[in-house]
């Protein structure tokens, strides 16, 4: 289901953070807030929207396809971040909404710091709280960055949350004490057809291969090199598989995608002192358009994360046909219903069991790939308008 603005009252302006539109490289929570953006530009035609920038630099990413919209306007500031986010945090100060020339509500797509007026409605979606349950999978910085923007308080003084999973709003219920009530849950939006690679040419198949080191038979994992992945139980995992099946499994890699987080030393680490680290490739970072391809070469995909609000990566692999192996924790079972094979991340030989099954079992293999596409049908097809309704008169 998509989210729509629906206002008890006469609503004129809507102001947006955007700022998670910045970056060059896309994280969830652009994908996520790309998706809604377009939506509601286009169910919400009367009304005027106002986005909010600020970057001290230039903006690297590619903002061309705000203008297709004529109801979408941009403010863009030149504070430091470190700066305004800290009169933010300090002063309250400057009001967002005023920057912007007044709105009658503002959406956030995800925490962060910000000073809205009080009279000034507020709609924020919490993706999870994996900060909060998980505090040890964080770094320093970020757990202090996480303190300082209080998400806790953005949740309480917002008029409206929405929550990407129910998972995530059990968690904003228990740990947050938020009302029930003042949260509404919607899958983020997702498209299942851009993963479908068809008629794929034999050149750009060798360009991709290429590009990233990908042998052609080999496991995936897609996905931040950090702790909360829990890519080192992936990593046991196939070493207790190559030992196993020596001959039948010879040539098959691991291959594992994705920018380096933090702690991702402690991954590295587990490669050097693992059996089979010649048959274990790392590739970087995978830019999002290039993405589809991976998940079609692979033949299959493993996502062994011990805590997601969603999780993209499961429901993209099970899209392109690549069965899939995730953990059965948090929002995910949520998320791949049962068109995966769940496991439980904390135990590596799970994984090693799942994998046997999908790789010595055709029939098993083909019943998770035509499973995982139509449960990927299914959640691309889930969102409906969801209206929201804040009450403009309180």
């Amino acid at each position: 289901m998509f989210h729509s603005f629906t206002i008890i009252g006469n609503l004129m302006k809507i102001g947006i953070d955007a700022r998670c539109l910045q970056e060059s490289q896309k994280t969830g929570v652009a994908e996520y807030a790309i998706g809604v953006f377009k939506h509601i530009f286009l169910n919400n035609s009367q009304d005027e929207f106002i986005l909010f920038l600020n970057s001290f630099h230039e903006i690297d990413s590619d903002l061309e396809w705000l203008t297709d919209f004529s109801n979408v306007s941009i403010k863009r500031f030149y504070f430091p971040n470190k700066l305004i986010n800290l009169s933010f945090w300090l002063l309250g100060w400057p009001k967002v909404d005023k920057m912007v020339g007044g709105v009658d509500v503002f959406f956030m797509p995800n925490s962060s710091f910000i000073a809205l007026s009080n009279y000034c409605k507020k709609i924020i979606t919490i993706h999870d709280l994996s900060f909060e349950r998980f505090p040890e999978t964080f770094s320093f910085k970020r757990r202090l960055w996480h303190f300082m923007v209080n998400s806790r308080n953005l949740c309480r003084k917002s008029d409206q949350i929405w929550a990407v999973s129910e998972s995530t709003k059990q968690d904003l219920e228990f740990i947050y004490k938020i009302d029930p009530e003042k949260i509404s849950v919607s899958f983020p939006p997702f498209d299942h057809q851009r993963f479908l690679l068809e008629n794929l040419s034999q050149e750009k198949i060798k360009k991709i291969k290429n590009k990233y080191n990908i042998p052609f038979n080999f496991i995936l994992f897609i996905g931040t090199i950090e702790p909360r992945k829990n890519i080192e139980s992936l990593i046991k995992a196939f070493g207790q598989l190559k030992k196993e099946n020596p001959i039948k499994l010879k040539d098959l890699k691991l291959v594992i995608a994705g920018g380096s987080g933090w702690l991702c030393q402690d991954v590295l680490r587990e490669i050097g002192k693992s059996l089979v680290k010649d048959d274990i490739i790392l590739t970087g970072f995978v830019d999002d358009e290039e993405k589809p391809f991976l998940y079609n070469f692979a033949k299959v995909f493993v996502y062994p994360s011990i805590f997601e609000g969603f999780g993209y990566p499961p429901i993209e692999a099970m899209a392109a046909g690549t069965p899939t192996i995730t953990s059965n924790c948090s929002s995910i079972p949520e998320v791949v219903g049962d068109s995966a094979i769940l496991i439980d991340p904390y135990c590596p030989y799970e994984i090693t069991i799942a994998l046997q099954q999908l790789l010595f079992d055709k029939e098993l293999y083909q019943y998770y790939s035509e499973k995982g596409k139509k449960r990927a049908r299914e959640v691309s097809n889930i969102f409906r308008t969801w209206e929201i309704e804040v009450n403009m008169s309180k």
